[in-house]
């Protein structure tokens, strides 16, 4: 670790860094209030965007304001899947019961966990491509790409894993085809989310770039 970072931040570095953290969290809430922004029908379940915001926020971050972002995409999708339950929200959360299926300890888990990691992974990702390809913009949205799917599969496997049969008995369908069903929603809204997490990260950060450069010019 180098000086620079041992020392403590300024109060110059502390405001900016809490405006920013301020700016990517009404983002979030932004999405998450608004209908079918950030959570959005798809049949039973829902496809999101509010993983967007918290893949830039560790980007421009670090991981510990990214994983503190994706607690509260986590909370979001608690509250929602407990206030306005669908057929299968209680894999999401422990207060719901849908047709006899009850949520327990692990729904707290896929609500939250796989978010808060999200954060994490997002930021570890980008470094580790930045530093491989040169490009900051690309290893942006590639490390969006990689952190979505992954984030999509943590969700759907965890389901898979601990409410395998439930989740087959609410989408009506046999025990021993939930893996494919499971592998639908991968490819269909996993796939979809990663490219529109991609182009978005890679826009913002370009943006992002031409900004500070001009700011430096301009000081």
């Amino acid at each position: 670790m180098s000086e620079a970072r041992k020392k403590p931040l300024t109060t110059r570095e502390k405001t900016r860094k809490l405006t920013m953290f301020s700016m990517f969290l009404t983002l979030e809430l932004l999405l998450f209030l608004v209908p079918y922004l950030g959570y959005i029908p798809v049949g039973p379940i829902n496809a999101t965007t509010l993983h967007i915001p918290v893949i830039l926020c560790a980007i421009f971050m670090g991981p510990g304001y990214g994983a503190g972002l994706g607690f509260v995409f986590g909370l979001s999708s608690l509250l929602k899947n407990t206030f306005m339950p669908t057929i299968t929200s209680f894999v999401f959360s422990p207060f719901v019961e849908i047709g006899g299926l009850k949520g327990n300890g692990w729904s707290l888990w896929i609500a939250i966990g796989p978010r808060v990691l999200l954060g994490v992974i997002a930021y570890y990702l980008f470094i580790a491509l930045a530093k491989a390809i040169k490009k900051p913009g690309l290893a942006a949205g590639i490390a969006a790409a990689l952190s979505t799917f992954i984030h999509t599969l943590m969700v759907m496997g965890s389901i898979y894993l601990f409410f395998g049969k439930e989740y087959a008995q609410a989408r009506q369908v046999a025990e021993s085809a939930v893996l494919g069903l499971i592998g639908g929603v991968i490819a269909v809204n996993g796939v979809a989310e990663l490219i529109v997490s991609a182009i978005l990260v890679f826009a913002v950060y370009q943006v992002s770039k031409g900004f500070m450069k001009k700011r430096k010019t301009n000081a």
